[in-house]
This record gives structure tokens, sequence and C-alpha cells, in this order.
């Protein structure tokens, strides 16, 4: 069942499907999610069951409001009021403390909380429609399979789940999303910021309205989305290559070369006829927002390998570099 995100109708009878406890796929910003209402684990577990998920790895709560965090989290310290007061609506993930009792199966049973207001008008206006239904907040990782690449049209979705909808799930269409990659994800359950995932927003930009440093991740972290090692993978074997190491290679492919695909700021060489070349971005902005499309391009174009250029080192590169290293691991 696909919705019209902009029919008040539509968004209306999404938002009814999730009272009941359905699955209802939903733009934002980032990446289309897969929803479903946070505080009963019956319909979590829709979410997990639909994407093959393990059900100890966490969901992010998507609220409202910013002022809508009460039934989830135990405490907002006032560093995570800092980084609200900066960027919600948004692409950024609180890990708070948990209230006990609630949303316990959203957080893969874990004591702490993932947080998120979205600004995508489609997506506020149904958290919005379903928190008037009594929905306090809507659990919704990436709305593909566990581990593939995320979704950012609806087109996407239903290509990824297939035959579900109608049945399991609908999708409201909200056009493509506007920033192509996950929200940043800070943990603020533990005195010190800590950066779990990067996003879209730069490490200067969180730092400088937290007051303090980002810290990296140790042993104690919590469980987060999107933060194991393989992950955002496309069903040909994508391999991340230095610009001098991919010409090297695409010079010596020889008259048949591979079912091979190549995304690269760098044009690519006469010899690589034959091979399919989609020129990244230059800003790393413009990569993000088209990054998961083209490799979902060249997935139904049959590639068998994708080599991509390597993004530049600079901190504003962070997001896509993380996306790109975690699909070269899968």
């Amino acid at each position: 069942m696909r919705l019209d995100g902009s029919d008040a109708m539509a968004v209306a009878r999404a938002a009814e499907r999730l009272a009941a406890g359905e699955l209802v796929a939903f733009p934002t910003e980032t990446v289309y999610g897969l929803g479903a209402r946070a505080d009963e684990a019956a319909a979590v577990a829709k979410i997990f069951l639909a994407k093959g998920r393990p059900a100890n790895h966490p969901l992010i709560v998507h609220v409202a409001e910013p002022s809508l965090l009460a039934p989830f989290a135990a405490e907002v310290p006032a560093l995570a009021q800092r980084l609200i007061d900066a960027f919600w609506p948004g692409p950024l993930t609180l890990i708070l403390p948990r209230m006990p009792g609630v949303a316990e199966a959203a957080a893969g049973g874990q004591g702490s909380i993932g947080l998120r207001c979205p600004s995508h008008p489609v997506a506020r206006a149904l958290l919005a429609a379903a928190h008037a239904r009594g929905v306090p907040g809507v659990a919704a990782p990436s709305a593909n399979r566990f581990g593939r690449i995320s979704p950012t049209r609806a087109a996407h979705v239903v290509d990824e789940f297939g035959d579900a909808f109608g049945d399991t799930m609908a999708v409201l269409d909200g056009g493509d999303a506007e920033l192509g990659i996950e929200s940043s994800i800070v943990d603020c359950s533990r005195g010190h910021p800590v950066l779990l995932r990067p996003g879209v927003l730069t490490r200067a930009r969180i730092e400088a309205a937290a007051g303090e440093r980002l810290l990296a991740p140790d042993a104690q972290a919590p469980r987060a989305p999107g933060t194991l090692a393989a992950h955002y993978a496309p069903n040909a074997k994508l391999r991340l290559m230095t610009a001098a190491a991919l010409h090297t290679a695409l010079q010596v492919l020889g008259d048949r070369p591979p079912k091979l695909a190549v995304y690269s700021r760098s044009p690519a060489p006469a010899a690589a006829r034959g091979v399919r070349h989609r020129r990244m971005p230059a800003l790393p902005e413009q990569a993000a927002h088209e990054l998961f499309a083209v490799l979902r391009e060249f997935d139904a174009e049959g590639v068998e390998l994708i080599w991509v250029e390597s993004p530049p080192p600079q901190p504003d590169w962070d997001g896509v570099r993380d996306r790109l290293m975690r699909a070269a691991a899968a």
C-alpha cells in the first residue's frame, strides 16, 4: 500500500495503522524509516521480523516534537538539551537513559534509548497524527532488509520488501530524502558526549553546540543502529580504492572486463570502456544525498563489482566515508 504523503487523509490513514500496531514506512530528511509504535513490544517485533534484524540491535524512536521525550527518557542531561536546542528537529539521534519499563523492545533490552525528532514535514505530520491517536513515539530503523542499502525513495522501500506491501506494511511517499544518509548518533547517557555514528552534521558543529569535545566509543558504549562493521551493503561486492589504485586497476582490465561499476570523483580512463562509470559529486553533502540511490542503481543494472574512489580525508566527508567503509566490509 503506497500512500501520498502530501494528502492529509493518507497521513491520517498511516497514523491509524501505527495506532493499530501495524508497520508504516515513512520519509525522513535522512532516509526512509520502517515504523511501528514504540510503546508496544508486539508492534516493534514486526519491525525485527520484516527486516531480519536481531532483536538485541536497538532502534531509534522518533517523536513529533522536542518536548515529547518524557515517556521514553528517564533523564535529559544539560548536554543533551544543548544538542536538542541546536539541532532538533533534524538529523541527530541522542542516546539517553531509558525510562524503566518503557520501550524495552525498541531499545534492544538496553537501559538507554535512541531518540530523534525528524525535520521532514511528512514525518512530522505523521508523528503528530499518531501522537493524537495515543502513539507516544515511533520506533523506526531504515526501511530495508538488515545490513543492506538504506532507502531514500518510496520506490526503494517497495522494491526492498515487494509482496509484503498491502499485507503487513504501507509506505507513505514523501519524495526523495534530502540528506541521503542516516542521522549522527551521540551518546549522552554517560556524562560526556560520545560520537557513535557520524552523519551530515560535522564533528565541529556538534562539539560547538555541546560545549565539549566528542569522545570515541569504548567497550562500555551502548549498542547503536548502523554501527556494525559490515552494513549498508549492495548486492555487488564493493571495494574502496585510492584514485591511483583505481586508475591502475582499470588500465589492466583487458578487453573483457567483469560486470563492473565505478563511482569516482575523477573521470574514468579511456581503457575502462564497457565499465559503468558514475561521477561522485565534489561536495560531501551532494555525495551523501545520492550515495545509496547510486548503489541501488548499480545493483539494478546487475553489476558484480563496484569500485569506489575513497572520499577525501576531511571531516565533512566522515558520514559518507563511514557508510562506504561498512559497505565494503560486508
